[in-house]
């Protein structure tokens, strides 16, 4: 048909107008269905009738640009905004129903509990914060979280990857942004022993040993196999002191364990207390100068014999035998004791007697 305009001076020439049947665009889904408040957000609108669309809204505000990939598909970038809108398409035909789409708030992290671990990774920690409903990614440095769980909008349950030692920055995405703690969560290395001095003791503990390694000043605890040690310290990222708790006669492994695990094992040795059960000769002058032979059990590891309280020379044989010097003193009965790490020996007797007079 032909389009003419009419005024006083009478009626124009006439341009040719073709009504079509355009149908009214319809919108199925939008994908993401959320994005930061700052907008940028390119999302894919999915529909009908979308070929000839002229503008595209997300709520009241236009996208800051959109293009037309097919009748069915149209790509946008969502304006800045808040809260739920509705996204439309216009069309010659008419405006589209709308899909909704979201605003999502900007994540912000607060802490991290515990926050350090052993660089194996695999120990579960906490984030709190605000906004951390919807979380798509947590990372540990560069390295995402073995899995994670958002438990609410201010709370994260994360398995730690593994890494190597050092500090490392935690970050969490949402459709909202993203928040990052920077050097929030440290990896530990695993404390490694080398040595413990003395290496025996009695079996009812109250000795204090030292133990020597490297990655130690973190330790949370000594064990003297399973057994807590009654008490340590922590001298230097080389050494801890330790009180030995009671144990059985044998060997046991001590390990210190610290946020980067439990190390390997020293061999420590709870030793009984030594037995002596014959002292031959039993008696002798009060000069001295003979030589004692103590018959008994656990005598390998003597480190004293005493007679009559003061230390004399002497010489282990064998774990049953050992052989001393009888110190000289006033005639009259003495004790005669063995010392060994695992404690001193139930005193035997041994007399001194006076030279004869005429």
């Amino acid at each position: 048909m032909q389009v003419t305009v009419t005024g006083p001076g009478g009626t124009s020439n006439g341009v040719p107008f073709t009504y079509t049947t355009a149908s009214v665009p319809v919108l199925t889904s939008v994908t993401p269905a959320s994005g930061p408040a700052a907008g940028g957000t390119t999302v894919t609108l999915t529909g009908t009738g979308l070929a000839t669309a002229g503008a595209v809204r997300f709520g009241s505000t236009p996208a800051t640009s959109f293009t037309v990939v097919s009748d069915t598909h149209i790509t946008a970038v969502a304006p800045a905004g808040t809260g739920t809108v509705r996204v439309t398409v216009t069309t010659p035909g008419g405006t589209s129903n709308g899909v909704s789409y979201t605003y999502s708030v900007t994540p912000a992290l607060s802490g991290v509990s515990p926050n350090q671990g052993p660089t194996s990774g695999g120990n579960t920690v906490t984030l709190t914060g605000t906004n951390l409903t919807g979380t798509t990614a947590v990372t540990f440095g560069a390295t995402p979280a073995t899995s994670f769980t958002v438990l609410s909008a201010t709370q994260i349950s994360a398995v730690v990857p593994a890494a190597t030692p050092g500090p490392v920055d935690i970050t969490v995405t949402t459709p909202g942004g993203t928040s990052t703690l920077q050097s929030s969560y440290f990896y530990v290395s695993t404390p490694v022993l080398t040595g413990v001095a003395p290496p025996s003791g009695p079996l009812s503990g109250g000795n204090t040993v030292t133990l020597t390694g490297v990655h130690l000043v973190e330790a949370t605890a000594v064990r003297f196999g399973a057994t807590a040690a009654t008490t340590f310290t922590v001298v230097s990222d080389t050494q801890i002191t330790a009180v030995v708790p009671p144990g059985a006669d044998g060997l046991v492994g001590i390990t210190v364990t610290t946020a980067g695990g439990t190390s390997n094992a020293v061999t420590y040795t709870y030793l009984a207390a030594p037995v002596v059960t014959t002292v031959v000769p039993n008696q002798g002058p009060t000069a001295g100068g003979i030589t004692l032979t103590l018959t008994g059990t656990r005598l390998a590891q003597t480190t004293k014999v005493l007679v009559g309280g003061s230390p004399a020379g002497f010489t282990v044989v064998s774990d049953t035998h050992l052989v001393a010097d009888a110190l000289p003193g006033p005639a009259g009965p003495v004790d005669v004791t063995v010392t060994t790490p695992g404690g001193t020996s139930a005193p035997q007797a041994y007399t001194r007697v006076g030279t004869p007079g005429i």
